[in-house]
This record gives C-alpha cells, structure tokens and sequence, in this order.
C-alpha cells in the first residue's frame, strides 16, 4: 500500500514537473517571439525615393493605389506571398492603374515580414505624398509602386550603397575584399542558373578568408526577372562593390546583395549554400625526394641539386627584384597622387588596370576612337572588360595635361557622389603615371548626334523630344537642390547630353562642375572655360556663376531641340541680314509667328500650345538678367502644369542682328569639353 501510494507520489511529481517546464517553456516561447517581432522593427536603410509625377489628392489614382497598398499589407496575414517572399498587384484601369509590389527576403517568418511591410507602407506614404511613383529600401523587404508598368522589366535606378565599417576587424582588408569578390561571382552565376520558371532568383553561401574566419554573402532579384536578366542586373550592382568595407548593401529595385563577416541570414526557406577555397597565400614548397640507391646516383644527384637549386633561386630573386622595383615604383606614382587627392582614394568607384584598357581598346587605335574631347580622346570598347560584357567608353586624358588634371578630379569625385537616372554614370577610372583615364557605361548616342543629323532627327517626333527636355530639366533639378551635393554643371549642350538605347538622356562630362556650399548662391572664377553660346553673359564677360547659369545653358539646349539648329547656325533674313537662334527666335515670338523656328520633322504634327509654352519657357531661361530666368524648380513647374500662367520674357542675351553676329559666332565656337564627338 504504502509502495502503491509512493509511486502514485512520484507519479503526481513528475506529472507536476512535465506540466510546469510545458507551461514555462511556452511561457519562454512567447517571450522569445514577442522580442524577436520587437527586435526585427524595420531598420531603415536609406532614404525613401520619391519619383515621377505628382497625383491629385482624391483621385481615381490615389483611391486604386491606397487599394494597392493595403492589399500588400495584408499579402503576410493571409499567406497569399509566393514562397520566394515576392507579390506584384495591379489595382485600376488605364490611366489611373497603380503598379506594386514588395519583395521580402526569403529566410524571414511571414509573421515578420508583416511587420516590415506595415512599417514600410507607412513610411513612404508619409514621406511621398500624392507621389505616383515611389519606392523604400528596408532593413528585410522592398516596397514600390509606381502609375508605369515595371513589372518584369530591369531597373538598376534608383540605387543605395550602405556599407558596414569595423577595420578592427578584418586583418587583411585585401585579401579579405579578394574572397568576397570571388563569393559574390560564384553566387551570381548560382542565383542565374536556374532556368526554372520555380526556381529561386538567390543564392546564399559563405567562404574562409584564413584559415579559420568566413564571410557570408547573399545575392537576390526579384522573382518576377528572367534568369538573365537577373545575372545582368547583379553584374551591374557588383560594379557598385565597395572596397574599403567589412560588409556592404547594394540595393537596386531589381537586385540587390550583401555580405558580412558575421552570418546574417537565417534559414526559415531554402538556401543554396556555394563553398568555394580561399586563395593561399603562397605557392606550395616543391619538396625533392631522394631514393636509397647506390653511391654513384646519390653523389650525382647531389651535385644536380647543388648546381639546380642556387640556379633556380637566383632566377627566382632576379624575377622577384624585377617585379619589386616595377611595382614599387608604380605604386610610388600612384601613392603620390593619391596623397595629393586623398579624396580620390576613397571613391567608389572601380579601379582598372591600365593594361586592360589598352588592350581593350586596341592599344588606344583610331578605329575605336569615338572623337576627341577637350582633354583629349574617347574610345569605345564592346565587351571584354566587364564581367557582365557591359559597353564602356574610355577617356584618356591628354598626358602631361595640367589643365585636364583637376578636371579629372573634379569629375572622378563628383560622380562618385552622386546617382541619378538622368546623369551618366561614371563605372570607374584608371591611374598609370602620368595617364588619366575615365571608364563611363557607354550610351547609344549624343542628344546633338540626332537633332542636327538630316536623316535621324526623324527618329525623335515631338512627344520623344518634350520627354527629354522634361529628363534633362529633372537632371539639373537633381544638381541644383535634390542631391545631397548642390552642382552647377557649367557646361551644358547638346553633346554633353547622351541618350539610352530607351532615348532617356543623361547629362555628362562634370569637368567644368563647380560644387556649391548649402547657403552659397553664386560664385566667380578667373578661369572661364566652356562652350561659347551655351556659356551664360555673366560667365562669358565676368566669370560669374550661379545655378540660373546653368539654366541659361538650359535654355539654348531646348531651342535646339526645338530647331534643329546649332546655336552656332545663323539665318540669314531678306535684308543680308545673320541672326543668331537666340535673335532669330526673339524676332518671330515678338511678331506671333515662333512656330517658324521649329524644326520641319515635326512641324505639322505637334501640339501648336505645348509646343509654344515650351518655346516661351526657353526665351525666358536666356534672359539677359539672373535675376529674370526661373530656377530649373519652376521650370519644371512650368512644364508639367499647364494651367500655370507665366511671365513675359525680355530680350535675350547675346541679342543682335547683322554681320557682328556672324563675326561673334565665328570666333566663339569653341569648346573645351567634350565626351562624345559632335
């Protein structure tokens, strides 16, 4: 009895215990999952981007897109999230459709994506309002839309770099960034390898940097990309790689990576793991072996070795002291202009072998020779450079060249620092003694290679060339007051502005830039340098600049667009009279007949009041006076709201009528910056 009424003691015990480590443990659990949803709030990455045009508030577009963006919160709670962490959802009919999507990482819980999702709705919509088109990078999902179908297509703008420094960390930055690179490729060619129409864009996996430390990569895209596509656009954002970090995000709206020399990924879904070996970091020692044979063999073999080994030793050093004395001495070359321009150094940007580029180019031959700028030539190379067999145009400029070398600074730094859809982008650069190269993403032409070409001005019919008045005016306002840097351009024309195989143009050639403090309005400089017409008067007479010189510039380049005609072109009128664009442009506005100046491809078919509010807007950017021409802000204002009533314009600058037009315009068209030929 008393055994029975024992057992049933300890029985009642060990069922007291069970429950109460079953109810802790739970406990436990909820805790540890309230922490985690607590600890994974968002981490805000960067700054939200806030594109396009802007929608009226209570429209038929805000209605669909505050649809859309509830759907997408909601997509986690109701589990209707592809399992790769990807949904695209489109709300409304044409022209009020709202395109959106979120793209999750793939080893987080739906639970907290959730989270993420709600945060990041929040967010844009508090920091875009009534913007059509916007996106949010986050610390675990993408969030965009946009009134334009993206969906399947490749978008590398915009694009954010976030980098992670800690040098107490790494040892080896060198051999460190060496691993990394080599895990990323390898990652790449895994996340493109699928042809699967299920398969995963991503690939997740890790490599010994020493023997005993790893780092850890991710690469992804979003689900909705071609396997191609998807290895072109992490090819391009691996371009962006910085070398100077200990981990680093490079996010694009399509692709993005990481890597860290700690894990960061969990292992809630399927993860491709790719080991690949650390490079040694010497060669294997080659070890002789001698067999136990007679006396004879052994002494010759002893007097082969005795003679071999300080042969091969001295060959050896000879090659090794060769090699120091090169290196050094290049590196001395190169360690002195960075010493001088420290500010180079920590670009980030790709560093090319001067080799490489030569070769590329075919040692810099004239059949590659795209034209020569004002610090010297431009080539062209297809393939063979990049990784991702991306076309690049190579500036070499001019040797011993003192004028060209705080251009190359100039635009080295400047474009480091900035990104934006309308500006070209600058891949990287070379420094090889006294050579100073410039690697650009190579376009498909110069804007002046179409409007003053006979046969392919055709191409651009009048919706096409109000577009890209609208990009370039939206390149400048990013100069001017969007980036974090404020830029005056200073040489702005038809030659500098490169158009996509899509004919959005980009602004190019910085070497004239000038950067501006925040509070800073104007500025002078004693060196007046860049391309007579386009040069604003307070520039050309004074050396006087500010943004509005950048607007006059604006200004020409539009009536261009408009005419067809170089600034440079003069009419000549009944009376034997040269009339320059600006004259010639003023005279038929006063007289009510300024659809003469347009250009006759597109005469006949263009909107007669869109294209006339456009050519008074160009009449009042070339105002004599700063203070009359608008900022590139209200030019933009101008532009896109119709209903916006503007002021007249006065008299343009340069205004004149008569042979000393014909003599000012020969003298002044010089140029002395140039990327692409005219």
């Amino acid at each position: 009895m008393s055994s029975q009424k024992q057992a049933k003691g300890c029985f009642s015990s060990t069922h007291q215990i069970i429950l109460f480590n079953f109810i802790f443990i739970s406990y436990y659990d909820q805790i540890i999952t309230a922490h985690a949803l607590q600890q994974r709030t968002p981490v805000y990455l960067s700054s939200t981007f806030c594109l396009g045009r802007n929608y009226t508030a209570n429209s038929t577009y805000q209605t669909n897109l505050n649809l859309l963006l509830s759907s997408l919160s909601t997509t986690f709670t109701n589990n209707t999230i592809s399992q790769y962490g990807y949904r695209n959802i489109t709300i409304g009919r044409n022209p009020n459709t709202a395109y959106g999507s979120l793209h999750c990482q793939e080893d987080i819980e739906p639970a907290i994506c959730s989270v993420y999702v709600q945060t990041a709705t929040e967010r844009v919509m508090r920091e875009c309002p009534n913007t059509k088109t916007a996106i949010g990078f986050y610390n675990g999902c993408i969030l965009r839309y946009s009134d334009e179908n993206y969906f399947s297509i490749l978008n590398e703008e915009p694009s954010s770099v976030i980098k992670y420094l800690n040098n107490s960390i790494i040892a080896n930055q060198v051999q460190y960034m060496d691993t990394v690179t080599r895990l990323l490729d390898e990652l790449v060619i895994e996340a493109g390898s699928n042809t699967s129409s299920n398969s995963p864009l991503y690939a997740t996996g890790s490599a010994n940097y020493t023997r005993f430390n790893q780092v850890y990569a991710t690469v992804r895209c979003t689900p909705d990309l071609t396997p191609r596509l998807c290895c072109k656009c992490l090819r391009s954002a691996l371009q962006r790689l910085p070398y100077d970090a200990q981990g680093a995000r490079v996010l694009f709206p399509s692709c993005n990576f990481r890597f860290e020399y700690k894990p960061f990924y969990g292992n809630y879904m399927h993860i491709t793991q790719v080991s690949i070996q650390p490079l040694q970091a010497s060669p294997p020692t080659l070890q002789a072996s001698w067999s136990k044979t007679n006396s004879n063999r052994k002494d010759s073999t002893k007097l082969v070795t005795s003679i071999t080994v300080p042969l091969v030793a001295a060959v050896l050093l000879s090659y090794i002291a060769v090699w120091w004395f090169c290196f050094h001495k290049r590196k001395k070359i190169n360690n002195n202009y960075f010493d001088k321009n420290p500010d180079i150094q920590s670009a980030e940007l790709l560093l090319f072998n001067f080799n490489i580029l030569s070769a590329a180019t075919n040692n810099f031959s004239e059949d590659n020779k795209l034209g020569e700028g004002g610090f010297g030539p431009v080539y062209k190379r297809l393939e063979g450079v990049l990784s991702d067999g991306q076309e690049i145009a190579v500036k070499r400029l001019c040797k011993n060249s003192g004028q060209g070398d705080p251009e190359f600074k100039n635009e080295v730094l400047l474009l480091a620092k900035i990104q934006h859809r309308n500006l070209v982008r600058l891949i990287g650069f070379c420094l090889h003694g006294q050579e100073k190269l410039l690697v650009y993403e190579l376009m498909h032409a110069s804007l002046n290679q179409f409007i003053f070409d006979t046969v392919k001005r055709n191409l651009l019919d009048w919706g096409k060339r109000y577009k890209i008045v609208g990009e370039i005016a939206r390149g400048l306002l990013y100069l001017h007051e969007d980036s974090r840097l404020r830029i005056i351009h200073l040489d702005l024309k038809t030659s500098n502005i490169l158009l996509d195989e899509d004919m959005i143009p980009k602004i190019s050639d910085f070497g004239m830039a000038k950067l501006f403090e925040v509070d800073q309005t104007q500025a002078n400089t004693s060196r007046i340098a860049g391309t007579y017409g386009y040069m604003a008067p307070e520039y050309a007479r004074n050396g006087h600049f500010c943004v509005k010189s950048d607007v006059f510039s604006f200004g020409v380049l539009v009536l261009e667009i408009l005419s067809g005609k170089k600034i440079t072109y003069l009419y000549m009128t009944d009376s034997g009279d040269a009339q320059n664009l600006l004259t010639y442009t003023w005279i038929h506005w006063q007289r009510g007949s300024a659809l003469e100046v347009l250009d006759s491809s597109f005469k006949d078919s263009c909107p007669k009041d869109e294209v006339m509010r456009c050519i008074h807007i160009a009449l009042l950017c070339v105002q004599d006076s700063i203070a009359d021409r608008p900022t590139i802000g209200s030019v933009i204002l101008m532009l896109t709201c119709n209903t916006m009533t503007l002021p007249l314009p006065t008299r343009p600058a340069y205004f004149a009528s008569n042979q000393a037009v014909e003599e000012a315009w020969s003298v002044n068209q010089a140029s002395v910056s140039e990327l692409y030929p005219r």
